[in-house]
């Protein structure tokens, strides 16, 4: 079954988990640390919850959100605009053959969770949860 964050349908490697988990890793220290000099972005307080990598591990995708979900499309600015610096001390930290291609998105996992929560708690949604169904 194919999903929006893993278009062909397979599930990463055991390699892109760790290369991702560890430019996660990675990029939260940089981004708390205030290590990039751009004031803005260091005023910002951006959650890197998760980053996807290509198969061939060029590509890193990175998904963030700001503190309390305000100001999303200023980080995703800030941060494209320091991607290359981003990129040159993810490289510092890390020994890979090529250092990725770092591409940043909202993460909308939290919204996701919300709409399903509210969902649920829907009255007719209830009402069909409670009813027992029929074995036969």
């Amino acid at each position: 079954m194919a999903n929006k964050r893993f278009p062909g349908g397979a599930g990463p490697s055991q390699r892109q988990l760790r290369v991702g988990e560890l430019i996660r890793r990675i990029l939260s220290d940089l981004l708390t640390q205030g290590a990039i000099h751009d004031p803005e972005l260091n005023r910002m307080s951006i959650t890197v919850s998760e980053v996807r990598t290509s198969p061939d591990l060029r590509v890193a995708t990175v998904f963030v959100l700001p503190l309390g979900g305000k100001g999303k499309e200023q980080a995703i600015q800030a941060l494209k605009r320091n991607a290359f610096e981003l990129r040159r001390a993810l490289n510092r930290e890390m020994t890979l053959r090529n250092s990725p291609e770092l591409r940043f998105l909202i993460d909308d996992t939290f919204d996701r969770m919300d709409q399903t929560r509210a969902l649920l708690e829907r009255d007719e949604v209830k009402r069909d949860l409670d009813t027992p169904k029929d074995d036969a």
